[in-house]
């Protein structure tokens, strides 16, 4: 695991590609379990206008959504079935809307954690496990990020980059389809899935409001590509 500087703030580098200035409408969900200030921040800082939302009702109006988090998998469900938003947020998937799980908001979209023995949300088959072979945890800090595929959530984001990790486990799609939705690995100890996307779903282990001016490019290419056409 590498040490790069420390990132940059607020804006990314000149010549960058920013999101479109439409302000697109980007509800994040609050279930209790995620750095909100920061991911908001992050949106602002490449031009879209979040709304942190609690309740099915805050997604009515947004373009895209974003589910993060932070913690283990059962009492985030928990929380997300007590706020009314686990059919809500697999039908915004189902319908083919942007959509951005951060960190246990990507391992949610699995269909079961060993942490705990949670069943998520199942929209990527498979189960989330601990990091294999780490020779420390959590996996916390800069590591590089291995992108299998191109996919324009990592327009303008070289291969192997560094990015901030915080977490314990990770997602292992299965089935015939598990090749097709890994956008990403990373090493610590063994290797783990680091990135999923299918369509305008996308995940990522790590965090991107944390990880510089590339955090800021994902998440302005991410805003950039749910702008409605």
């Amino acid at each position: 695991m590498t040490a790069p500087p420390a990132p940059s703030r607020g804006r990314l580098p000149a010549g960058s590609i920013a999101a479109d200035p439409r302000h697109l409408r980007v509800a994040v969900v609050d279930y209790g379990a995620g750095n909100l200030v920061s991911i908001a921040q992050g949106l602002e800082a490449v031009g879209a206008a979040p709304t942190v939302v609690e309740g099915p009702r805050g997604l009515a109006r947004a373009d895209a959504l974003i589910v993060p988090g932070v913690g283990a998998a059962a009492p985030a469900m928990q929380r997300l079935a007590k706020a009314g938003l686990i059919e809500p947020i697999r039908a915004w998937i189902a319908d083919g809307r942007p959509f951005l799980g951060i960190c246990l908001g990507l391992q949610l979209l699995f269909e079961t954690s060993e942490e705990d023995g949670a069943e998520m949300l199942g929209v990527i088959p498979g189960r989330v496990v601990v990091i294999p072979g780490a020779p420390t945890l959590p996996h916390i800090g800069w590591n590089q990020v291995n992108q299998a595929r191109s996919n324009p959530l990592f327009d303008g984001i070289a291969d192997g980059s560094d990015l901030y990790f915080v977490h314990s486990y990770a997602g292992m799609p299965q089935g015939d389809r598990a090749e097709d939705v890994i956008l990403a690995r990373t090493t610590h100890g063994g290797t783990f899935v680091s990135a999923v996307a299918d369509g305008p779903m996308s995940g990522v282990q790590f965090h991107p409001e944390r990880s510089g001016a590339d955090g800021l490019r994902l998440l302005a290419n991410f805003v950039r590509h749910a702008v409605p056409g």
